[in-house]
């Protein structure tokens, strides 16, 4: 039985692009985005995705796929899978969508769900994250959050493989 206030399950979270932009429009308030590879997640992301998610009334995150991880970090990456990592950030308390994209960038996913404010870590600068443009031209924000010292996929994955 499913009561009011009750969870919503994860995989009900994962939306395809175009479904996340019909979604959008039942959104009250601010829609967040933020994006990335999310391999291993770690207390970084954590910080992060709370405190992405205290920007508006809804975050969706964006998830690179696996041929677009490739792409950028190398053959021996993503570790997890993009349907693995897609379910364990939808079920996060605070990530209410999640949409894998193809792309090397998340930027037709940004102009897609037309965010109020785009997030991501410290590691970048408001001129250096992709869409930022968009979502300023229509007076939307950024917003760049401090990074956990110590937290790194490619540092878990250099500590595991010794």
């Amino acid at each position: 039985m499913v009561t009011a206030g009750y969870p919503r399950s994860p995989s009900s979270k994962i939306m395809t692009a175009e479904a996340a932009a019909e979604w959008r429009h039942t959104v009250r308030g601010a829609l967040v985005f933020t994006n990335g590879v999310f391999d291993l997640l770690h207390p970084g992301h954590l910080d992060v995705l709370d405190r992405a998610r205290r920007e508006g009334s809804a975050l969706v995150v964006g998830v690179n796929s696996d041929a677009s991880v490739k792409r950028l970090k190398g053959p021996e990456r993503p570790i997890r899978t993009s349907a693995e990592r897609a379910i364990v950030l939808a079920g996060l308390e605070a990530v209410d969508a999640v949409v894998v994209f193809e792309q090397d960038t998340p930027f037709h996913l940004v102009q897609v769900i037309a965010p109020d404010v785009i997030v991501k870590g410290g590691d970048y600068s408001p001129e250096t994250i992709v869409g930022a443009d968009l979502v300023t031209a229509r007076g939307g924000r950024v917003v760049v959050i401090p990074l956990v010292d110590g937290h790194s996929t490619t540092s878990t994955i250099e500590k595991l493989r010794g």
